[in-house]
């Protein structure tokens, strides 16, 4: 009886060990928010019993939205000074935290959030890295929902397909990515509407489009990383400035 006990145990044992294994990768190799996106929360509202980082314009009401999907492993704060500045230009930005920082434990979430902005009739989704895969995957299973799509280092799996949509698309890169190179955003291109356009930042990397410092992978930046954001945040607000017309 005893050893049928220890067999029985075995696979539980080793399901606990896999699990806090992977809590624990995805806490010690979180990317955290470098003190400047940290200090930009102050611009930032919240909803009660939400998490979202929510930033209005101050002298208007919005009826176009960007709801924004964190990278892999970074903390949303780390995307808060490039939703300020969308915002000051007259939308709506929501940056949705993730379930262990990770967006494809709730690629749907964007949902809840146009539901909770009625005022919202335009709505646009865009993410870095893994969370503009995610972004993507939503635009293609809720076409009626999404007017807008911004890729931030990022592009959509080739399940995801895009390319027959009527809908504006940015794929904004920067040309020294270590991770989302530029050969694989050509590779994408298939994958996203004629009329997408692509917006190459040069010397720009991967971790810029963020504020949470290097990232594992990633080439260095040729260009300070508030020149890297204000492409980002020009290409974003004239994709807006597209859907809400």
């Amino acid at each position: 009886m005893k050893t049928k006990r220890l067999l029985w145990l075995i696979p539980l044992l080793l399901l606990i060990l896999l699990v806090g294994g992977f809590l624990a990768w995805t806490t010690l190799f979180a990317a955290a928010p470098m003190p400047e996106a940290v200090a930009e929360m102050q611009a930032s509202t919240t909803l009660a019993g939400k998490n979202w980082l929510v930033f209005q314009p101050a002298a208007a009401n919005p009826t176009t939205g960007l709801i924004l999907y964190p990278g892999g492993l970074v903390d949303a704060r780390a995307y808060a000074p490039a939703a300020r500045q969308i915002a000051e230009a007259g939308y709506l930005v929501v940056i949705v935290p993730m379930p262990l920082k990770l967006a494809f434990f709730d690629a749907g979430r964007a949902s809840e959030v146009m539901q909770a902005f009625p005022s919202i009739t335009h709505w646009a989704i865009g993410g870095h890295s893994l969370g503009g895969a995610m972004a993507a995957q939503y635009a293609y299973q809720h076409p009626d929902q999404v007017a807008g799509l911004a890729l931030w280092a990022a592009y959509p799996a080739a399940n995801n397909s895009l390319a027959d949509r009527a809908l504006p698309v940015v794929s904004i890169y920067g040309t020294r990515d270590g991770l989302a190179t530029g050969g694989k955003i050509d590779a994408s291109r298939p994958l996203l509407p004629a009329n997408t356009r692509f917006v190459a930042i040069e010397g720009g990397n991967h971790a810029q489009f963020g504020w949470y410092g290097k990232q594992s992978g990633d080439n260095e930046a040729t260009i300070p990383r508030e020149a890297q954001q204000a492409q980002i945040v020009a290409a974003t607000v004239s994709l807006l400035s597209e859907v809400a017309k």
